[in-house]
């Protein structure tokens, strides 16, 4: 897989979305949880915009996360909408 950093990070983002426990629990940690690997996956994509597949960059700047975790998933072959 390619950039396996960046689908670590997506990843992270979804198991902590999925992870309704702990937002039930305690709303403004998840929030914050959220807002934090948004801003990672964020910076993540401007150090690494040069090396991006333009599809790629255009999924991560559109936060079209899941999109962009398939395309990764896939080597870049994934042509889904």
């Amino acid at each position: 897989m390619i950039h396996e950093d960046l689908a670590a990070l997506l990843v992270r983002r979804r198991e902590i979305i999925a992870d309704h426990p702990f937002r039930d629990r305690d709303t403004i940690g998840h929030l914050e949880a959220l807002k934090g690997i948004s801003e990672e996956i964020a910076a993540w994509q401007e150090s690494h915009r040069a090396e991006l597949p333009p599809r790629l960059d255009h999924f991560l700047t559109n936060c079209s996360f899941d999109k962009a975790l398939f395309f990764l998933e896939s080597e870049g072959t994934w042509t889904g909408h």
